[in-house]
């Protein structure tokens, strides 16, 4: 037996996003030409860790030794259907870590900035009308209900009861006003978590 023989087979990532497609996403309502497109184009494998590049398109996230993530192709597929990018939106996306995201969005909108959790806490400049949060929060933080321009919308996911649901929310006097979609598994963001309260 040579070498060549004994070595695993190489992933065909190509039909892994075709399967992707056809298997999570159509099949779980989400068939939008501009979403399959987009999540077609990009390659998964390239947003994850070596290690993980065989498993890139299962239907589940995936950790990172960082804390970071990447969600499942669902979250991605389901949130950008929701949001409904256009060519002259600013988006601010909160980024897990992997930077598949902003890669989904880039060629769509006219302006992409990317924070990560922590910066997303700190001083942040200009307003945007769309924000996306690759993850679920239990508190979604004041600084970015800030940086929402007037008539702009917001596509997370949020965690209510122990529970993470997709969400879309537009400002609603001093706050959001949410609508909860789709349950489905996110990855938690613990820097959103709501403060741990004493009880007797």
């Amino acid at each position: 037996m040579t070498l060549a023989e004994t070595r695993p087979p190489e992933t065909d990532f190509a039909a892994a996003r075709r399967a992707m497609i056809d298997s999570q996403l159509r099949t779980s309502g989400v068939n939008d030409a501009f979403v399959l497109e987009r999540m077609i184009a990009v390659p998964r494998e390239d947003h994850v860790p070596d290690s993980a590049r065989r498993v890139a398109y299962m239907d589940r996230a995936i950790a990172f030794d960082d804390g970071g993530h990447i969600a499942a192709p669902l979250f991605y597929g389901a949130m950008l259907n929701e949001a409904r990018p256009v060519a002259d939106d600013g988006v601010l996306v909160v980024d897990g870590g992997s930077g598949y995201l902003p890669a989904l969005l880039e060629p769509l909108v006219a302006l992409v900035k990317t924070v990560t959790p922590e910066g997303a806490q700190g001083t942040l400049r200009g307003t945007y009308s769309l924000i996306l949060v690759d993850g679920a929060v239990e508190v979604f933080p004041a600084t970015l209900t800030r940086r929402l321009a007037e008539g702009g919308r917001i596509v997370t996911g949020l965690i209510e009861n122990g529970v993470t649901r997709l969400a879309a929310g537009r400002a609603a006097g001093n706050g959001i006003g949410w609508l909860r979609l789709a349950e489905m598994g996110i990855p938690r963001l613990p820097i959103f978590d709501a403060p741990k309260r004493w009880s007797f």
